[in-house]
């Protein structure tokens, strides 16, 4: 499947042709669905003795919370945990998706893959963690001391550097996890038209492996660009 190929509607909105990618929407709220349930069924049943999904719940919660306060401290980790959590638990729940066999469901163009398989998604949550950290760091340091690093030759070159990276970090993020999502489908696909049962199982379960990292990959960056945003300088 290649990224042209999307269930594409177009409506007319405040005099504009505005185009949609339905297969990317349908899923994309399925993995959210998928999230609040699960959501749900652990405040439900939450106890002091933890049942199996709670403990999935809580080791996931404080995994984070360990990474995010060994590098901005505490107080600074608890403002930042539901971003971070909630990016990855949608990336892996979204990549997962694609696992699903719906493509039994045939839609007149595309199919109901990942939603991470279209850049628009993967974009648009690297321009969120982007705009997020800019933000804090602002409100941690101010405009002028996040953007602008001093007169020295060293101040200019770490401004310009910092500069280009604010431009690099999300076309980086993005293409990351959109490339390997659709890498992966296109490779699966291509073995289930050469062998339709056997020879694409184990591309099939290597993916589940790969939709674990990528969105912890994910996750993990962008508590990196947080953290060096809202960290004191030396």
């Amino acid at each position: 499947m290649s990224e042209s190929h999307h269930w594409i509607v177009t409506n007319v909105i405040a005099g504009h042709n505005i185009s949609f990618n339905m297969d990317t929407l349908l899923t994309m709220w399925l993995a959210m669905g998928i999230l609040i349930v699960f959501a749900i069924l652990i405040i439900r049943n939450a106890s002091v003795i933890p049942t199996r999904l709670q403990y999935i719940g809580e080791s996931i919660i404080n995994y984070f919370s360990q990474i995010t306060s060994s590098g901005m401290g505490e107080e600074e980790a608890k403002k930042h945990n539901p971003l971070i959590l909630t990016l990855f638990m949608f990336i892996l729940t979204a990549n997962l998706v694609g696992q699903i066999p719906l493509r039994i469901i045939h839609l007149k163009s595309g199919e109901l893959a990942s939603p991470n398989n279209d850049i628009n998604m993967t974009a648009a949550m690297a321009i969120v963690v982007s705009i997020y950290y800019i933000y804090y760091g602002i409100k941690k340091h101010g405009a002028m001391k996040f953007f602008f690093h001093g007169w020295s030759i060293g101040g200019i070159m770490t401004t310009l550097i910092d500069g280009l990276e604010l431009f690099v970090r999300p076309f980086s993020l993005a293409l990351r996890l959109f490339a390997n999502i659709l890498a992966g489908e296109i490779m699966v696909l291509t073995f289930l038209g050469m062998l339709a049962y056997f020879l694409p199982l184990p591309f099939m379960l290597f993916e589940l492996f790969v939709a674990l990292i990528q969105a912890l990959v994910f996750a993990l960056l962008s508590t990196t660009y947080i953290t060096m945003a809202v960290n004191e300088e030396e």
